[in-house]
């Protein structure tokens, strides 16, 4: 998978992407992350890429042209804004359709590259969402300050699923998985909703502030059959 972002803060990403999973991933080169400069884009000396938004009011407003031609150098294969079939351009606004766990599953088999537009400001030109027919996303009901956190947070989820990213037992009892699976199988929610069942490690007796917490009985008992009953009765 290549994941290609553009963004006009291209170090903020540096910390994020070089640790745990994501690192090991590009590692062994099941993802290749691009980050491109949206100032590069542009064609004055000034590098500008935003600007005050015609009708009036607050803030300044990221210019179309240079996110346009940032999204035509990146396309896979060739120039043409949609040439691949493969390639899914995404648009972060806080009016776009709520990111899930369904949303990094189809794209993780669906797709082979990712163009991740981030946004600043007020915003961005509307005219880029139309011209590149991209996918406006947010990842909560809202407002951030940029578009780089949903980048990240879109990496990191679609990267999870990927063949040798992590140990399929990982996921296999993991909140939304097997939801998910359900639903991909018609089967519906089933009766334990999907969200993961509580988990404790060491120590066994917590205390804090003169209160004790304990693990509860039934994980350690040993008795397998018990505890997969209790992890079922627990999740969400």
């Amino acid at each position: 998978m290549k994941f290609d972002i553009i963004t006009i803060f291209p170090k903020i990403f540096d910390s994020y992407f070089n640790e745990s999973i994501v690192k090991r991933a590009h590692e062994k080169e099941i993802i290749k992350i691009n980050i491109h400069n949206l100032r590069d884009f542009t064609v004055d000396k000034h590098k500008t890429v935003d600007d005050s938004p015609y009708g009036g009011g607050v803030g300044m407003v990221l210019m179309a042209e240079p996110i346009i031609k940032a999204v035509e150098k990146v396309s896979n294969p060739s120039t043409s804004l949609r040439a691949s079939k493969k390639t899914k351009i995404i648009l972060f606004s806080a009016k776009g359709r709520q990111f899930n766990q369904k949303m990094a599953y189809d794209w993780s088999k669906k797709f082979d590259q990712l163009i991740l537009i981030t946004g600043r400001y007020e915003g961005i030109d509307e005219r880029v969402k139309t011209v590149l027919k991209a996918e406006e996303v947010s990842i909560g009901p809202y407002v951030l300050t940029d578009g780089e956190v949903p980048a990240m947070a879109v990496v990191s989820a679609v990267t999870r699923l990927l063949p040798g990213a992590i140990k399929l037992e990982s996921l296999a009892e993991e909140s939304h998985w097997n939801q998910l699976l359900k639903r991909e199988k018609g089967g519906g929610k089933g009766k334990n909703g999907g969200l993961e069942y509580p988990h404790y490690t060491r120590p066994e007796v917590l205390e804090y502030k003169g209160k004790k917490y304990r693990v509860p009985k039934i994980l350690l008992s040993g008795d397998h059959k018990k505890i997969e009953e209790w992890r079922k009765s627990k999740s969400i």
